[in-house]
C-alpha cells in the first residue's frame, strides 16, 4: 500500500517561497505520474503540476508556469514543488497525488484528473496574504 505525505505548507506574503515536500512510502513505479493538484474552498480541484519519471518530463498549469517548479529525487522516493513568487490567488490546500500514467494515453493529467486508481496525500496548506 502506498502513503503519501506532504509537508512544507505555510502562511507567507505576497512575493513570496515556499517548497512543498511529498514523501512517498512504498513503491511507485516510474511509469507513474507524481505531481500536485491544489483547492481552494469554494472552488473546483485544479491541477498544478505533475512529472513523468518514465520520460523525464514535467508539466504546468498555466496559471503557475514560470512560477512553480517540480521535481523528484527518485533516492528519497519524494517529489517537491517549489512555490515562488506566491500570488494571493495560489491560497489553496495543496494535494500530492501518484497515478499510473496508461491510463491517460498521453491526455495530460492535470485536465483529465486522477483516476480511480491513484493515490493521495492529505494536503499541506498555502496561505498567501496580499
Amino acid at each position: 500500500q502506498v502513503q503519501l505525505v506532504e509537508s512544507g505548507g505555510g502562511s507567507v506574503q505576497a512575493g513570496g517561497s515556499l517548497r512543498l515536500t511529498c514523501a512517498a512510502f512504498g513503491y511507485i513505479p516510474r511509469s507513474y505520474y507524481m505531481g500536485w493538484f491544489r483547492q481552494a474552498p469554494g472552488k473546483e480541484r485544479e491541477g498544478v503540476a505533475y512529472i513523468y519519471a518514465g520520460f523525464d518530463s514535467t508539466y504546468y498549469a498555466d496559471s503557475v508556469k514560470g512560477r512553480f517548479t517540480i521535481s523528484q529525487d527518485n533516492a528519497k522516493n519524494t517529489v517537491y514543488l517549489q512555490l515562488n513568487s506566491l500570488k494571493p490567488e495560489d491560497t489553496a490546500m495543496y494535494y500530492c497525488a501518484a497515478d499510473p500514467a496508461f491510463k491517460f494515453n498521453g491526455e495530460s493529467w492535470l485536465t483529465a484528473g486522477p483516476s480511480d486508481s491513484s493515490y493521495w496525500g492529505r494536503g499541506t496548506q498555502v496561505t498567501v496574504s496580499s
